[in-house]
Formats: C-alpha cells, structure tokens, sequence
C-alpha cells in the first residue's frame, strides 16, 4: 500500500450544538468527523466526503455529537489518473485513493486506516470526483474491520489510562471542579468494562460531593437572606432557593432546623408554604437510574459550556 500522509500544524473541529447533546452519549465511543482545509478534495465535493464519513460512523454506532472531542475519522486524499472517455459527450473518468484514519488526535496517534481505491466518471473533474465519492459504502467489509481495529485500540486507551483518568477527576474534584471531573468519567465507553464500572463508582462519589457542597452553599445563602429579612418576604426568598437544594446526609438536618425556623415566625395560615418536603426534594435521584441521568446532565452542562471548537497541534500521520 502507498504510504499516505496527512500533516496539519493546526486543526480545529467544531463542535456540534449543543441542543443536540442526549443523555445516551455517554458511555459511547463517538468518532468526530474532521476534514482540513487542504485536503485534495473540490470544494463541491467536501460535503459528500464529510456525509460519507458521518455514514460509516453512524451506521456503526459510532457517531453523535462530539460530546468527546478526542477521538477522530478523518482522510487524506491521494489523485490518481484523468482518463478522458470518447463522447459525446466527452467524459473524464478519474481515479482517486481515499485513505480513513481512527486516531487519537490529542496524543497524535493512528489507531487504525484503510485505503479505498475509486473511480468516478463525469463531463468534468469535480462530477468525476463526486461520483467516486458516491461509490464509497459504509458497510463495506474493508470499513467495518477498519473501524472495529479502531474501537479496539480506542478500548485499549482506557484500559491502559484509566488509573490517571481517575485520578485526574479526584484531582479535579479535590479542587471543587466537580462538573469537569464527572464529565470525564462519564464518558469513558460501557465497552470498556472494567474502567467504566471504576469511572460510574467514581463518579457517583464526586456527585456526593457536588450535592454536599451545593447544599451547604445555598442553605448558607438562605440562611443569611433569612437573618437580613426576618418575615415572609425573606421567607419566600429563602424557599425559592431552598426548594432548588438536592439534600446531602449531612445538610438535611440544617434544612429542617431553618424550614421549622421560617415557619414559626410566620402566621399559622403562611406555614403551609414554606413545609418543605425532603422525600421531595430528594425525588431527583432516589433511583440509581435518576442519579445516572442526573450525574449525565452536569457532564452535558459542563459541555455545554466549553468553547464551541477544539484546537489540536502538531498532527503528522501516515
């Protein structure tokens, strides 16, 4: 096979909307589709190739929203012959290799690539282009082994960095970076068993945290609303931020001491407002399956709220 090459200083992808981030993204290995500028491809022709691409990922339960921006397919493009075909009309029958790569694009490392040798014919070379691209199919038995030795090795990371993944969440949570650290632990693949069961543990631990800190600060902020306004104004201030609060172990007993507190300043026909409920403050994850919806939701905020396009440096594959 020809040795092919793709080298980029600089490569930027975009990264989806985030409206359509779900909750099954995670714990999915999802390979980013990326195209550089100057790839030997017509600008006429590019979108098709980035189509293609998106085909063989999604029909292979591979695509989605970039939720995990690491990992890529991408291709480099090699032209062969320009065979003109007696007409009329004249045709131009062209001749192209496509080589796809699975890689690791923060680490600059190939996982795996496959070369698929096209023709197209068409009245000029972008048609000619377009219609070899059109050839290229997802399922074909070349792709699908491409993309399993690609899965392989990207289940063969995690197994192989899964000690410093989890270490670096605990770093990161020691450092009251609770949203980072369960978002990189929830996107470690179900494939990966062993380091997945590792991450879900982990995670559910740093969400412990996040929901013990978060109640201490805004039972803290209720707190001194409800000293600076001693009457039902200050009480309807404090509820509103009380009833947002997910009770810790270790808080419920403050909620109850301020909710008993508020209610028995005010008069006995006011009280009914501000009984809080703590089963029902609790309902948001008094299931494994809501707290893991829950901890997926924090990991979707905190991505939400990255930039919206991921730099990667020094790429040189072949």
């Amino acid at each position: 096979m020809k040795k092919v090459f793709l080298f980029l200083c600089i490569f930027t992808i975009a990264i989806g909307s985030s409206a359509q981030v779900k909750l099954d993204d995670f714990g999915r290995i999802i390979l980013n589709t990326y195209l550089p500028d100057n790839i030997a491809v017509p600008s006429e022709a590019k979108g098709l190739l980035t189509t293609k691409l998106n085909q063989i990922t999604s029909n292979n339960g591979m695509g989605g929203s970039q939720v995990n921006p690491r990992f890529i397919i991408t291709a480099n493009v090699n032209v062969g012959t320009k065979d003109i075909v007696a007409g009329p009309p004249q045709m131009i029958a062209q001749n192209i290799d496509i080589t796809l790569f699975v890689g690791d694009a923060l680490t600059n490392t190939i996982f795996s690539n496959v070369t698929l040798s096209l023709k197209g014919v068409g009245t000029n070379e972008n048609k000619a282009f377009i219609e070899a691209l059109k050839t290229i199919n997802p399922k074909n038995k070349e792709v699908l082994s491409f993309l399993e030795e690609g899965k392989k090795k990207i289940i063969d990371y995690y197994a192989t960095q899964c000690d410093f993944i989890l270490k670096e969440a605990n770093t990161l949570a020691e450092q009251y970076k609770f949203e980072e650290a369960i978002y990189k632990l929830m996107i470690v693949p179900e494939t990966s068993k062993d380091c997945y069961f590792k991450s879900k543990d982990a995670a559910t631990a740093i969400f412990k945290l996040k929901i013990e800190s978060d109640c201490i600060e805004k039972l803290k902020q209720a707190k001194l609303i409800w000293a600076s306004e001693n009457n039902e104004n200050g009480a309807i201030k404090a509820s509103e931020i009380m009833t947002t609060i997910i009770p810790s172990d270790n808080c419920k007993a403050e909620i109850s001491k301020l909710s008993d507190e508020i209610k028995k300043k005010l008069q006995a026909d006011q009280k009914k407002k501000y009984d809080f409920d703590m089963l029902e403050m609790q309902k948001h994850y008094d299931t494994e399956q809501k707290r893991l919806d829950s901890e997926k939701e924090i990991a979707i905020e905190y991505f939400r709220n990255q930039p919206k396009t991921v730099t990667y440096n020094n790429i040189y594959w072949r």
